[in-house]
């Protein structure tokens, strides 16, 4: 199963650990340390790419961003790579392994649904939100001011014109599209295979419709460590 992969609690606790209050977390990072690295390892790829592909098409230093004049297109273009991406992620063997999260509401969800562990929530929220910020400080320092000044503003995902209700509307509204679509997908045997395609494919239109109300973030990882990076002096309408 791709996306939203049943996390399995962990395992007994050890004579040395049970009883105690830290038993838990003990169990959970012995047992599952290695999705943990995977989900930080995920979202900072995702955040690599996301960068990697704003600078290259949407700023105006950039030949690619100028032989495409149209926004419309070139967000089309960028919303195609980013959903490429995230079905890779999903798809690849690491991404199986952890369930592919990579986004902490999504964890959030499935420890509500009790498919996931306290603990675990805990920890895949962590890596996910460190390796968001990891991303996005290892573009600044690769890219400098070309990632972090306007108009790229380090990706940060602000309101757009319509402003910061209509922003908040649209960031609901597609987080609870995609959302569904996870629960609904991952319930039916013959749906569950398709569920990192239809994530992708969500992603990418998101990115291309969506975006101008809100930067589409879905994701509060992706989105706090690039808003604090730019400041007030971010661009919306990017990813």
């Amino acid at each position: 199963m791709a996306i939203g992969t049943v996390m399995p609690y962990p395992g007994p606790y050890s004579p040395a650990n049970n009883g105690t209050a830290a038993a838990p977390l003990i169990n959970a990072w012995r047992h599952h340390w290695p999705e943990y690295l995977i989900e930080a390892t995920g979202l900072g790829v995702f955040m690599i790419v996301a960068g990697l592909c704003v600078v290259l098409l949407e700023h105006p230093a950039s030949s690619l961003s100028q032989a495409i004049p149209s926004p419309d297109l070139r967000r089309a273009v960028i919303g195609i790579a980013m959903g490429s991406t995230a079905v890779a992620i999903i798809y690849s063997p690491w991404g199986r392994q952890s369930g592919a999260h990579l986004n902490p509401a999504v964890t959030l969800t499935f420890l509500r649904l009790g498919k996931v562990a306290p603990a675990d929530a805990l920890f895949y929220a962590l890596a996910q939100f460190t390796d968001g910020a990891t991303g996005t400080l290892l573009m600044a320092a690769v890219l400098g001011d070309l990632f972090t000044l306007p108009p790229i503003s380090a990706v940060a995902t602000l309101p757009g014109r319509p402003g910061e209700l209509v922003a908040f509307g649209a960031e609901a509204a597609i987080a609870f599209i995609l959302m569904s679509m996870v629960l609904v997908a991952n319930a039916s045997a013959r749906l569950m295979r398709w569920t990192g395609v239809c994530a992708g494919l969500l992603v990418a239109i998101y990115i291309a419709f969506e975006a101008p109300l809100s930067g589409m973030s879905l994701n509060p990882a992706r989105s706090v460590r690039p808003l604090c990076q730019a400041g007030s002096g971010g661009a919306s309408g990017s990813i």
